[in-house]
């Protein structure tokens, strides 16, 4: 599944076209993804206008002229295409035409109209239309914690998240009740680099290395969205071009290999934490 960074990356590349474009000839060519699409999905959104674009954790939320905001989440296979061209290139081709596009419009901003389709070969996407005053209440957002690039997300936070916690910090720091948006390969790295084992319970890191930490955090996500996300097997960017962060990863999907750090002789090991896989460095990552 994408994670922050992807969808992050999504996020600007769709910017420039939809944000300000008023919606026409909005299609919808199934009654369903992973949900129901609303009851008049299409009828809400055409001839609305798209006032801006965010992201809440690995949501995008379109907040609209009518009230609402069009809420998409990208699920494994979800992408958006642009007159028809695939938005990025991908690791495995998936289908992007025909049966698998589920949506289509056009976004008129002056003159100009790009015509703009999601498809989703797997189908475990969704959207949603949501009161634009409602959003933080909604069940899919209610429970989330602070964005992990945003003021809230900090030291003092995840000493008090982690206060007396006996589950491991690898696990917690995947609780989106914690911190919203961070996902399995972006923890991993954020705890090589800050040289935290995975496998420490939570409430057993200092608060200073918890600081380090939530610094670490951001640097590792900004990095990546800076490189255009990882581009693992089902995602690219909307740009048209291909992320290369994956190609600097320290840990993540290099088990058996020597630790990237400098005059560190440790060997990266996986294991299996919550039922996701861990990468990680016992040599430098101690507990």
């Amino acid at each position: 599944m994408p994670e922050l960074p992807e969808v992050e990356t999504v996020r600007r590349g769709l910017q420039p076209v939809l944000e300000g474009a008023r919606l026409g000839r909005v299609r919808q060519n199934r009654p369903d993804l992973r949900f129901p699409f609303p009851e008049r999905f299409t009828e809400r959104l055409e001839g609305a206008t798209v006032q801006r674009i965010d992201r809440r954790a690995k949501y995008l939320l379109m907040p609209l002229s009518t009230g609402e905001t069009w809420v998409t989440h990208l699920g494994m296979t979800g992408r958006f295409t642009l007159d028809g061209e695939q938005l990025g290139e991908f690791e495995e081709a998936a289908p992007i035409a025909g049966k698998h596009e589920h949506v289509s419009l056009c976004a008129v901003r002056g003159s100009s109209t790009t015509r703009l389709g999601f498809a989703d070969a797997r189908r475990f996407g969704f959207m949603g239309l949501i009161p634009s005053a409602e959003i933080e209440a909604h069940p899919w957002f209610a429970a989330l914690g602070p964005e992990p690039l945003g003021n809230g997300f900090s030291g003092a936070h995840l000493a008090e998240a982690f206060a007396g916690k006996k589950q491991s910090i690898k696990v917690s720091l995947l609780d989106q009740r914690i911190v919203a948006g961070l996902g399995n390969i972006y923890v991993c790295e954020a705890l090589y680099r800050a040289c935290i084992s995975p496998l420490v319970a939570a409430g057993k890191v200092s608060r200073p290395r918890l600081e380090t930490l939530a610094a670490v955090v951001r640097d590792v996500l900004n990095d990546a969205i800076a490189a255009g996300g990882s581009t693992l097997r089902d995602f690219a960017n909307a740009e048209g071009g291909q992320g290369y962060f994956q190609h600097r990863f320290d840990v993540y999907g290099r088990e058996g290999k020597p630790c990237a750090g400098e005059g560190c002789t440790g060997v990266v090991r996986r294991v299996v934490q919550g039922g996701r896989s861990t990468f990680f460095c016992p040599a430098c990552q101690k507990r």
